[in-house]
């Protein structure tokens, strides 16, 4: 991880931070102007180095390989993901034209988040959204603020999901997955660098809904999947799958219940009823379990 990760940042940048490179690195931010600041899971680093202009820039001409104009679709949504799934935030001066942002210009920020593949992290949720005596899936709502770790448990849910679980006796099902930004799969060259399982098609740099639609009609997925949903054409394409016969298992951000249904969005798709489960992710143990209307379950977890 250390060897790769190193290779995007300028010269500087790389020599300031590799000796602070571990598993508990979760992201490395640059700002102009300012010191280097390094996230951890439980506490953060401060660097006396203060990031340059000029840093900012060679690093982004890393990311982008030296091509930033064939980046620039990305640039102009905030984020590009590299190899690995790793996803670079960026900030700075925005264009704007005819309501859309058509660049981000003198770059002023870069968050770098590390992507990473934990196994068996999902062990704790799977009995949750397992319909064992079915041998399928509950429809599953995963909730959780930026960075608390929906992402990484998606994955590992859905290789568990695509292989099996012999233990259990539940036999691998066809999984869909739409991986728009590249940070599940992570996709190189036409081949996933991270283990999503032995049964997962996976449709990368596609919007979540048309891929999702996509999919249903050409692969016939058991289950779909897909990261962060937040749009309305998101919960017509759940909306189809699920009325297709199709279990699904999405993330979304929040920090709660009750946030969750104050987003005009996600709360037409809880009053459609589509989900089973609802998991809240945060950083303690399982603290709480309440049942939604039909049966269903909402978890904190």
């Amino acid at each position: 991880m250390q060897k790769q990760i190193l290779r995007y940042f300028s010269k500087k940048i790389s020599q300031e931070i590799q000796m602070y490179l571990n598993d508990q690195l979760e992201e490395i931010r640059l700002r102009a102007n300012e010191p280097i600041i390094l996230r951890y899971d439980t506490y953060e680093t401060i660097l006396e180095y203060i990031t340059k202009t000029e840093d900012l820039l060679e690093t982004l001409q890393n990311i982008c390989e030296n091509s930033i104009y064939a980046y620039q679709k990305e640039i102009c949504e905030g984020f590009i993901t590299v190899k690995k799934g790793h996803r670079v935030g960026i900030a700075g001066n925005v264009v704007i034209e005819n309501e859309k942002v058509k660049n981000i210009k003198y770059i002023s920020s870069l968050n770098f988040r590390i992507a990473k593949e934990i196994n068996d992290c999902s062990k704790k949720v799977l009995k949750y959204i397992l319909d064992i005596k079915n041998n399928s899936v509950y429809n599953t709502l995963i909730v959780s603020p930026p960075g608390g770790g929906k992402t990484t448990i998606l994955r590992d849910l859905i290789k568990n999901i695509s292989n099996g679980i012999d233990e259990i006796n539940f036999k691998g099902l066809n999984v869909g997955l739409v991986d728009e930004r590249g940070e599940l799969a992570a996709m190189y060259k036409g081949a996933p660098q991270n283990d999503i399982g032995l049964r997962t098609d996976i449709l990368d740099n596609i919007p979540k809904a048309m891929g999702m639609k996509l999919l249903i009609r050409s692969m016939g997925p058991q289950v779909i999947s897909a990261d962060e949903i937040g749009t309305y054409e998101d919960v017509e394409a759940i909306d189809y799958a699920i009325c297709s016969g199709v279990k699904g298992i999405f993330t979304a951000h929040g920090n709660s219940l009750q946030q969750i249904f104050l987003n005009p969005i996600l709360s037409e798709l809880l009053n459609k009823h589509i989900f089973e489960r609802i998991i809240i992710l945060n950083k303690k143990e399982i603290k709480q379990t309440h049942k939604l209307s039909g049966g269903k379950e909402y978890v904190s977890y």
